[in-house]
């Protein structure tokens, strides 16, 4: 099935990007759980299918339009969207929230009572059995003086934002505006938004190991009305206010480094026997699988000047089989404008191609399936709007073609035989 490779890549490409790390974790790491929010659901696998499919192509399509935007150890459970627990507030009367981890965002959010969400309704939450709270105790908003809010702000000039939130005229001549909160923060995804206030505050990270970090001074923001968000987020983008990048400046013992990989994919509970791993930091040692074989490939990170937080990557063809299949130019290399390449989203199920070039692909893995005796499986497109779909040939084995995915400076392959 080529949807399903596709699907497969997204996963694999987060191990390839971010392979600083060792495979064996050193005794200063830090393990946190992350579960799946459709582990438990009663819906079908036909329609998380459909539903992970169109919630791809909405992402993808709001990216590509108008819109903007010792190590830690965190093991993740699959499925389409991975939630990491932390608490924030005070020591002594700690609340946690569990957030969606998203690679292609730089805001660490989640939702503030009182809170509006607009067409949430059959939106999985993981936090639906618990009260949405008020802002931390013992946070309290940012300035709209600070570098937090410029940053939360696509980087807006101090004194504009300053003029925004009634700064007085003298205040901001003199700079001296820090009483003033910094303006309501509009922020959007591929598949919603948000209205929050930014505030710094404690956050706590627990490890299932008998260790846990704090970080005081923390920014965040509170959203208090949200559209299609109902759970808020740990942006783990290349911005100053991701959850990766803020640890880094807070706690020194860590890095900005981080990397996963997500384990088979399933969405019963019973069928999850390993967490993913998610590590954020730097080991000291990188281990190899032989003394000649390195334990990852690896390929650069392209800029992109508009979405200077997103981690975008340099495809140059995909092999089916034999046959080579060479990308579009545009999707090895971004313009000024910030188009081009392929961005490393972790709130995307699915990998997304351009027509062209997946009709290309899609055409040539068909006709080899079907020269292996698989047939196309109508009912199952029809239900899960993916195609093409295959039925497995009879028989006591069967095979469907190697497919590699070429990146700049190294190649990916995915699963090449199933029995």
């Amino acid at each position: 099935m080529l949807s399903y490779q596709l699907f497969l890549l997204a996963r694999i490409i987060l191990c390839l990007l971010q392979s600083h790390q060792s495979l064996s974790l050193q005794s200063n790491t830090f393990l946190l759980p992350l579960s799946h929010t459709l582990s438990s659901t009663n819906s079908s696998l036909h329609h998380l299918l459909k539903s992970s499919s169109l919630r791809s192509s909405t992402r993808h399509g709001r990216r590509h339009g108008t819109h903007r935007r010792p190590p830690l150890s965190l093991p993740l459970s699959s499925g389409s969207d991975y939630t990491l627990s932390l608490s924030v507030g005070p020591s002594s009367s700690p609340t946690t929230v569990s957030l969606f981890m998203d690679t292609g965002s730089d805001l660490v959010w989640f939702p503030c009572s009182p809170f509006e969400c607009i067409l949430c309704e059959g939106k999985s939450n993981p936090n639906s059995n618990s009260t949405i709270s008020p802002p931390p105790a013992d946070s309290h908003l940012v300035s709209c003086a600070s570098l937090a809010c410029s940053a939360a702000h696509s980087s807006q000039p101090s004194s504009d934002l300053c003029a925004a939130a009634k700064c007085p005229l003298d205040a901001i001549e003199t700079s001296s505006c820090s009483s003033h909160a910094c303006p309501p923060l509009y922020y959007a995804y591929g598949d919603g938004s948000l209205l929050a206030h930014l505030r710094h505050g404690r956050l706590s990270l627990s490890s299932s190991k008998p260790n846990s970090l704090s970080v005081s001074n923390f920014t965040f923001a509170c959203a208090h009305s949200t559209l299609a968000e109902p759970v808020g987020v740990a942006g783990f983008g290349r911005g100053p206010l991701s959850l990766p990048a803020q640890l880094s400046a807070l706690s020194p013992s860590l890095s900005s480094r981080f990397s996963y990989c997500l384990v088979s994919h399933s969405f019963r509970t019973d069928r999850l026997l390993h967490p993913s791993p998610l590590i954020l930091g730097r080991s000291p040692e990188v281990s190899s699988i032989g003394p000649t074989e390195s334990a990852f490939v690896y390929t650069p990170l392209l800029h992109n000047p508009k979405h200077p937080y997103f981690y975008s990557v340099a495809l140059e063809a995909i092999s089916v089989g034999p046959t080579k299949i060479l990308a579009r130019p545009d999707l090895a290399s971004i313009d000024h404008a910030g188009n081009g390449g392929m961005v490393v989203d972790s709130g995307t199920t699915f990998t997304m191609l351009p027509e062209e070039t997946f009709s290309q692909v899609s055409t040539e893995f068909d006709r080899h399936m079907s020269s292996a005796g698989f047939s196309r499986a109508k009912e199952t497109e029809a239900k899960t709007g993916l195609s093409p779909l295959a039925k497995p040939a009879q028989g006591p084995q069967w095979a469907w073609p190697t497919l590699l995915f070429e990146f700049f400076n190294t190649n990916s392959y995915l699963g090449s035989q199933l029995k």
